[in-house]
């Protein structure tokens, strides 16, 4: 598949045009014409770019690349490097961020209501979805329901909480400032990846229940859900690599 049409289907299943970000979408560096090996990861980090050189991928497609706004302009050391591999391997570097974060289908948001079996009644924002547990379940209880899911156990923040959650509200990543308008919202628990300080102090003081999943781990299942989309779709070579990142 061509390079540019690749990075066309996925902006259109991604209806990226609707976002406003603070990075850019699609393909952020343009390598070889051709795309016939694809290596999908959270972010492009210099792990990752050494993970695609070993299967010889012709394109890179992550959920957090570069080019943020208000990073430095500057490309010295670690960019240096990446941009180096990266452009000497003549690979293209695919990134989508906010459109995966909130596709209906495909998205981080949508992949933990799939895994934990949630029912998704709307948007608190665009990125903060909320949802109904269809069989109530007790904050402890749903502690041990994500480790299970996720092989992993969730930073629980429960004192002043009520015992059982039934609507919950959750947003992927770096969420935990969404805390406030979850709760005014009328939420019984709130999910990110992130925990701030002053994150449990509020959810103590609200009163609900609060878990800390990990930024990494709560944006795995997009890019790989992406990945079989294109392979099921478009029968593309992609393999998804899982560099460890217990943030």
């Amino acid at each position: 598949m061509k390079n540019f049409v690749l990075e066309e289907i996925i902006n259109k299943k991604l209806s990226s045009q609707k976002y406003t970000d603070i990075v850019p979408n699609g393909l952020q560096i343009e390598g070889s014409k051709i795309v016939k090996k694809i290596i999908t990861g959270v972010t492009a980090c210099q792990d990752l770019i050494d993970e695609s050189l070993l299967y010889h991928a012709d394109a890179i497609i992550v959920h957090h690349g570069y080019f943020w706004k208000n990073e430095s302009q500057y490309i010295h050391n670690m960019k240096r490097n990446r941009l180096k591999t990266i452009l000497s391997n003549d690979i293209n570097l695919y990134s989508w961020h906010l459109p995966l974060d909130i596709h209906s289908e495909l998205g981080n948001n949508a992949q933990i209501a799939k895994k934990l079996n949630i029912f998704i009644k709307g948007h608190i924002l665009p990125y903060v979805f909320w949802g109904i547990i269809e069989d109530k379940i007790t904050g402890v209880d749903f502690a041990k329901k994500i480790e299970k899911k996720y092989k992993k156990y969730p930073i629980h923040v429960y004192k002043n909480a009520p015992l059982y959650i039934k609507r919950i509200a959750w947003c992927s990543g770096k969420g935990q400032s969404f805390i406030k308008e979850a709760y005014a919202f009328g939420i019984d628990a709130f999910l990110t990846g992130e925990i701030s300080e002053e994150t449990t102090h509020i959810a103590k003081e609200l009163g609900i229940h609060f878990f800390a999943l990990g930024h990494h781990i709560t944006e795995k299942d997009g890019i790989k859900s992406l990945g079989e989309w294109l392979y099921i779709k478009y029968n593309l070579d992609v393999n998804f690599i899982d560099i460890y990142n217990p943030a």
